[in-house]
């Protein structure tokens, strides 16, 4: 499998967008320094679903960004994404491996250190952990504290992706947490200048991750 850069992941959600208006959107986040791209649509139809991924997959592929779709397999495979995104209702990461095989991308989301050897075990490239802070998305979330993420950071091997009402202004939180990246929604997919906005988290992040790493 081809290396990964979690920096900075994008999950999307284009419940205030028109169609055009939010692969626009998409893109100038890809032009400016998203560096991994999740398509979430928990409102759509699979037919309605399959047709954003088909239109998402030509972006990320001009942009050479590995694009997975947040819970559906069959999606995913049908668009030939790089993954998949489960949350711990979906189908189990060893079921997923099963069917995906050993080249595709596999993410779950942990909130616990028992959540997060678990999918490790059975085969997750990648774990997202949070929600870090109160979050503006529809998606329920749960406050996950900077200890319990520093204690998943620590217990897994596979990287780690902090989530959840991450911003700019709150990004050095995460200070001494051995992250690999930060996955966003609002921060860049509600802002005024997505632009300016994904180039100053890209550069903020990169910045983090390096004072992380020095402090290790």
């Amino acid at each position: 499998m081809k290396s990964i850069d979690y920096s900075l992941y994008l999950v999307t959600d284009s419940s205030s967008y028109e169609e055009q208006e939010f692969l626009s959107a998409i893109e100038i986040a890809l032009q400016n320094g998203v560096t991994l791209l999740q398509l979430r649509e928990k409102e759509a139809t699979s037919r309605a679903f399959l047709k954003k991924a088909i239109q998402v997959k030509k972006l990320t592929d001009q942009y050479h960004v590995p694009l997975v779709i947040n819970d559906r397999i069959d999606i995913a495979l049908a668009v030939n994404a790089d993954g998949v995104h489960l949350g711990q209702n979906d189908i189990p990461v060893k079921a997923a491996r099963r069917i995906m095989g050993p080249n595709k991308l596999i993410g779950a989301s942990a909130k616990t250190v028992e959540q997060a050897l678990e999918a490790e075990k059975h085969g997750a490239n990648y774990l997202g952990t949070g929600a870090m802070n109160p979050t503006t998305t529809k998606v329920i979330t749960q406050i996950t504290s900077f200890s319990t993420l520093t204690e998943i950071c620590n217990a897994v091997k596979i990287p780690v992706v902090a989530i959840g009402g991450i911003s700019k202004e709150n990004l050095w939180n995460l200070k001494g947490a051995n992250i690999k990246g930060i996955a966003v929604v609002s921060a860049i997919l509600s802002s005024s200048n997505i632009q300016v906005t994904t180039q100053s988290l890209a550069k903020e992040i990169q910045e983090l991750l390096i004072e992380n790493q020095n402090i290790r």
